[in-house]
């Protein structure tokens, strides 16, 4: 007896070859059952397409649900799930300075978090730094009169971690050194 071969999911090719298929109407009607589906596919959709007054907002609610979450209501914390929207963004139309207010946003609350309620979590605050180190990288590629507002939201980032403790303002000051730091 021949052994059975598992059916894997299709892939790219195979989705498009049936989409080649599809008149115009047929694909409106699948973009609009997508849309539907889903908060994510609409945040990207409205994205991609420049739709509503503010492409980043569905994406800063993510990251504020959960680099920030109600910890009395006993939501919980997702630093994959936080930085997943910064990804979808990226997918979406990733937009250089979108990307950086992204990034930027995600090191204000999560900074916030930490001195706020002190929350204490190794594994966060290496999320935290990681964060900052790619905010930096960002603003460094965008242009040089939108840095020094989008700088001086890192600093305050940086001042307010002091009070964090685990070396978190000793690894930003590192990393601002490297980036910024003019002689």
């Amino acid at each position: 007896m021949a052994a059975h071969k598992k059916k894997t999911m299709p892939n790219w090719s195979e989705v498009k070859a049936k989409l080649i298929s599809y008149n115009r109407a047929g694909l409106i009607r699948l973009v609009s059952d997508l849309h539907s589906l889903s908060r994510d596919n609409q945040a990207f959709l409205h994205a991609r397409l420049g739709l509503g007054t503010d492409p980043l907002a569905p994406y800063k609610a993510t990251i504020s649900r959960w680099i920030y979450p109600d910890l009395h209501r006993g939501q919980a914390v997702s630093v994959a799930k936080a930085k997943k929207a910064i990804a979808d963004y990226r997918k979406a139309i990733g937009l250089p300075d979108g990307v950086a207010e992204l990034s930027i946003f995600y090191c204000e609350r999560a900074a916030q978090l930490t001195t706020e309620c002190s929350f204490e979590d190794e594994g966060y605050f290496t999320a935290l730094v990681r964060m900052f180190d790619q905010a930096l990288s960002v603003v460094a590629t965008l242009d040089p009169s939108v840095r020094p507002t989008l700088l001086q939201r890192l600093d305050a980032v940086r001042s307010i971690s002091g009070a964090v403790g685990w070396g978190v303002k000793d690894a930003m000051d590192e990393l601002w050194i490297e980036h910024v730091w003019e002689d």
